[in-house]
């Protein structure tokens, strides 16, 4: 089996893994790290060949993208307190408390060095915590501040990652320096988040064309990180402001089919790469086993040092931070997701898991420092960190849905009813209002007025069933179920136009083009 079969091996396993997973009730991303050991410890399956530098700029920009669509600026604004107790503060509580352990048990370990193991063991993964989120039905409140931490601690930890590093391959290290390196790598990361982003919504109107757009939207990634990268900012940084300003930007309420497409499009990139990047964590574990032969329990031992270290100081740090964003939020009228109890505090705990950023972290550590001397202690630096991101992500990872039955954590779905009853109060209001305008511009008849009118009020009914009263939502379900019948017959007559036109497609003579474009006028019919 050579690198090119591996990568199909590990796609066909991240298309499986999500109904696999479903059954299971077990995150995907799990699944995927459990294959990924399974396909390394074949003796046909080949190393893994990717040169360090390429695993982040390769894989994080597109997972980053597609985990901010799921969400928006307002929701990070609103907040920004919880999140940045999260993504900011306790990143660094954890990369220093990490740093202080290995210092002290690992001989020789420099403090520069410990730091930046510090660093790329201290954020959780926001792709592992959102497919966890997702799959197990947890509340929205939760969900928006893994996703919010997950986003935003990468951030923080990739910087931090770069100051230690230099300071450790320099042998110099100077604290108002790396603060200037901190603000400046987040203003450029800013800068360039914005540009492109403004830009890309710009060409998205010029393009025109849905496939086109949605080609510029693969793109954008990619380009917003290598770019600040180069301008020595944060790319991961870039990456959200150029997601976040094109989510709230370059959304065209009339663009369906745009918006159709880019949301598969955009799930299938997510599933295939999300797949891949926790396929490779699992495959790169026989590398760092390497390391340890001949040091079976020494190693160990460090490694479970620092494990015990990650998720004690999580615990340690969100049960006070729970109680003042709690005390914070009880004094002012604040709209801000937060836990609100000691159950979901603990949920949020057990799911932080490490994952991509820190393999690829712990594998682009330097080889050598610059006076040509080897850098110190990198293999049991990557012994160490693939010992926590194995132990959070098969252990907690694998225990989480039975932690979140046990503890009886919840989404709270009259809460997610009410908010889409009101938004279908609103469909069906702006409706009728845009009905009144148009009636007062147009000569309509009252037949068609009242038809109308009707329609104005199923735009809401249809989303929220409960709309309306008694009697008048019988006399709409009596509608909607006339309305399905017509659309189900509706629907085989489409079927069979299809197969038709299929049919000829392999006929003599027939032209290929011109069958696609008739059957994409039938496909573009039945969604209607």
């Amino acid at each position: 089996m050579d690198q090119l079969a591996l990568l199909f091996v590990l796609m066909l396993g991240a298309v499986v893994s999500v109904p696999l997973g479903d059954r299971l009730k077990l995150p995907a991303p799990v699944l995927m790290t459990v294959l990924g050991i399974v396909l390394a410890l074949l003796h046909f399956v080949p190393n893994v060949d990717i040169p360090p530098e390429l695993i982040l700029p390769g894989l994080l920009p597109p997972l980053l993208y597609a985990a901010v669509r799921r969400t928006s600026w307002r929701q990070f604004a609103a907040n920004k307190r919880p999140i940045f107790l999260l993504a900011v503060a306790l990143v660094f509580v954890t990369t220093a408390a990490v740093a202080a352990v290995a210092h002290a048990v690992v001989p020789g370990l420099p403090i520069a060095a410990a730091v930046a193991l510090g660093a790329l063991v201290a954020p959780p993964d926001p792709v592992a915590a959102t497919a966890v989120a997702g799959q197990l039905g947890l509340p929205r409140r939760l969900v928006s501040i893994l996703e919010g931490e997950g986003l935003f601690n990468d951030v923080t930890a990739i910087v931090l990652y770069h100051v230690a590093i230099a300071a450790a391959v320099s042998g110099s290290f100077s604290v108002p320096g790396a603060l200037l390196d901190f603000l400046l790598s987040a203003v450029v990361a800013v800068a360039v988040g914005v540009g492109l982003g403004w830009g890309a919504n710009r060409l998205m109107d010029y393009l025109g064309d849905p496939t086109l757009q949605i080609g510029l939207t693969l793109l954008v990634p990619y380009a917003s990180y290598v770019l600040a990268e180069e301008l020595h900012g944060s790319g991961v940084l870039a990456v959200l402001t150029t997601a976040m300003f094109l989510a709230e930007y370059a959304n065209d309420p009339d663009d369906v089919m745009t918006r159709l497409a880019g949301h598969t499009f955009w799930d299938i990139v997510d599933t295939l790469v999300t797949g891949v990047a926790f396929g490779l964590i699992g495959l790169e574990l026989h590398n760092a086993l390497r390391t340890a032969e001949g040091r079976w329990g020494e190693m160990l031992g460090w490694a479970g040092a620092v494990v015990g270290v990650v998720v004690f100081v999580r615990l340690a740090w969100l049960l006070p931070a729970t109680a003042l964003t709690k005390r914070m939020h009880a004094r002012r009228d604040i709209d801000e997701d937060i836990p609100t109890s000691w159950r979901e505090t603990v949920v949020m705990w057990w799911a932080g898991m490490r994952g991509v950023a820190s393999v690829a972290l712990a594998l682009a550590i330097p080889l050598r420092t610059e006076s040509g001397e080897p850098f110190p202690h990198r293999d049991e630096m990557i012994f160490i960190a693939f010992g926590v991101i194995m132990v959070t992500l098969l252990v907690q990872g694998l225990s989480l849905p039975w932690l979140v039955g046990k503890l009886g954590v919840q989404a709270d779905t009259d809460r997610e009813k009410e908010f889409e009853r009101t938004l279908a109060v609103r469909a069906a209001a702006a409706a009728k209002q845009r009905l009144r305008e148009i009636r007062e511009s147009e000569d309509l008849p009252e037949e068609l007025t009242e038809q109308l009118q009707r329609r104005a009020f199923d735009i809401g009914y249809r989303i929220s069933p409960d709309l309306g009263k008694d009697e008048r939502r019988e006399a709409h379900e009596q509608r909607a179920r006339r309305i399905r019948r017509v659309r189900r017959i509706q629907g085989e007559m489409l079927s069979a136009a299809r197969h038709e036109v299929l049919a000829a497609r392999s006929e003599v003579g027939a032209d290929p083009e011109v069958v696609d474009r008739v059957l994409r006028h039938l496909d573009v019919r039945s969604l209607r």
